[in-house]
């Protein structure tokens, strides 16, 4: 999710720092926190819903995209020729001349003009993941690899960071990642849940209005294609992350002739009846495939002189995490977060968020030896200890309960949870728990879009073995669907996110020969860790 807010202004707020790749936890938080709410709130049963047909959209009614006024908007450290512009686009596509909102968009030039062959987007996570904070970030690295052949350009989605936004007007209690989330009580059972879901609902009803109506996927994509034209570019070469590889996909989809050089990197299964649905049910199946290489971290005789050592063998790790979470079900302990204690399930979403990032493993760690020992009060994670903004957390619901019908029965969610918590007892069945989609008050207003093998073969799907959010399983969903559109690099290794994320030279070197030369793998590949 964003973790920087703007003033009144219409001007985007100055991006914080990138980090370096050796980050202090605080940062590695932050980044993980952004990345937290990727894929969230879902259910577990299918629901069949029809399916847009595989092609094209067609082209709309348009007004002229606007000129951008670009400006200087450097962070403190970081890429000193930062520019930052506004672009309007119509809140409602097919009203292009109607009611306008604004996104924040941004600006890396290429530093040598002779070289450059284009412009890359950079589409962000989320939903609710900041492009603006995300290039601010990256864009050093990335311009060093791209050696000038590209403009790079990223912006805020409607709903988020400099952009237009709107409001649920939330309790603060409604607002933690860890309600948000929707973890079941103690004993499973989901009452609390349900009603929260129903609150949250009743408030973006209420209170959100046109703007909340219009976050979703496809109005991303069709303001994706205004930013193309507002840029003068005939064609948009793209890296994805997370949730932007599904926005890439329809975007690849819909438009497939403005379609350059596509990364997909970290994708989720691209199923139209399911969408963000699937993706959070899929995490309880990443977090299994994630955890023995926390477990074997934590039974690393490195981790005596740091205090943080679990248990001598990797495989004690499991149950003594479980073992622990149930006690802080029955006990919550008190942390230095007045009125915040560490609960069960705040100790289980601290380890799914450290599960993206090896450099994030040490903060469930100092969770379980603090509340392991009775002396100790528990330091929470950011992410852990307050609220969401509202807005936050408004375009994070909006866009999950827009984009795809959920199923409206609190007893459907009931079955499903009792079975994911013994199938998965890590995620003790959040993932497909009851969420506020089930009684939101508008249909979505269109059905998602089929992603197919039509298009041109263009696209390098990119993706970590052990991945705790987008687990590999449903990245081979998208890639048997994109077919011989796509080449997968597979990389042996855990986390969330690939390229520039990782380290891994192999895959790191083939998204840079693509992204310049044009060269793919002719088949899929795997990379080693």
């Amino acid at each position: 999710m964003p973790t920087y807010h703007p003033d009144a202004s219409d001007t985007p707020p100055t991006p914080n720092p990138p980090p370096a790749r050796h980050s202090t936890p605080s940062r590695r938080s932050q980044r993980a926190l952004l990345l937290a709410l990727s894929a969230t709130a879902v259910a577990a049963t299918l629901v069949t819903a029809p399916a847009r047909p595989a092609h094209a959209e067609p082209a709309p009614r348009t007004s002229a995209a606007p000129a951008l006024t670009w400006r200087p908007c450097a962070p403190s450290t970081g890429p000193a020729d930062l520019e930052c512009a506004t672009l309007p686009v119509p809140l409602d596509h097919a009203d292009p001349n109607g009611p306008q909102i604004s996104l924040a968009v941004t600006r890396l030039r290429s530093e040598r003009p002779a070289a450059r062959r284009g412009t890359l987007l950079l589409i962000p996570g989320g939903p609710g993941g900041s492009g603006v904070r995300h290039l601010a970030q990256k864009g050093a690295a990335l311009r060093k690899e791209m050696a000038g052949a590209y403009d790079i350009v990223s912006f805020d989605p409607r709903g988020v960071g400099g952009s237009t936004s709107t409001s649920c007007v939330l309790e603060p209690d409604d607002r933690h990642l860890v309600s948000l989330r929707s973890w079941p009580g103690p004993d499973g059972d989901i009452a609390e849940n349900a009603a929260r879901s129903r609150r949250i609902a009743d408030g973006c009803g209420r209170h959100g209005g046109a703007v909340l109506r219009s976050l979703s996927t496809a109005n991303e994509v069709r303001d994706i294609d205004r930013f193309r034209q507002a840029l003068g570019e005939r064609k948009l070469s793209a890296w994805g992350v997370s949730y932007g590889t599904y926005v890439g996909a329809v975007y690849a989809q819909k438009y497939p002739q403005h379609t350059d050089r596509w990364v997909l990197d970290s994708a989720g299964d691209p199923d139209p009846a399911r969408v963000e649905r699937g993706w959070l049910a899929n995490t309880a199946v990443g977090v299994e495939d994630r955890f023995p290489d926390f477990a074997r971290w934590g039974a690393d005789p490195a981790r005596d002189e740091e205090g943080l050592r679990l248990a001598q063998r990797p495989t004690d790790v499991r149950p003594l995490f479980l073992a622990l979470a149930a006690k802080l079900d029955r006990e919550p302990k008190e942390s230095t977060t007045p009125g915040v204690p560490l609960t069960g399930n705040r100790l289980r979403l601290a380890l799914q968020i450290a599960l993206q990032d090896d450099d994030l493993f040490p903060e469930p760690a100092r969770l379980v030896r603090a509340a392991q020992d009775p002396a100790a009060k528990p330091v929470l994670p950011a992410a852990l200890a307050g609220p969401l903004p509202d807005r936050d957390a408004a375009v994070t619901m909006a866009v999950i309960c827009n984009d795809v019908r959920w199923p409206g029965s609190v007893s459907t969610y009931r079955r499903a949870v009792a079975e994911d918590r013994v199938r998965h007892p890590l995620t003790a069945g959040m993932p497909v728990n009851v969420t506020p989609c089930a009684f939101w008050k508008d249909r979505p207003a269109e059905e998602p879009t089929r992603i197919t093998a039509e298009g041109p073969s263009n696209i390098l799907m990119v993706q970590n073995l052990r991945d705790p959010n987008t687990p590999y399983a449903g990245a081979l969903k998208m890639r048997a669907a994109l077919a011989d559109r796509a080449r997968l690099v597979t990389v042996d290794h855990g986390g969330h996110g690939v390229y520039l994320a990782n380290g891994n030279p192999c895959a790191d070197r083939t998204v840079n020969t693509f992204l310049t030369e044009g060269r793919r793998p002719d088949a899929d590949i795997t990379c080693g860790d």
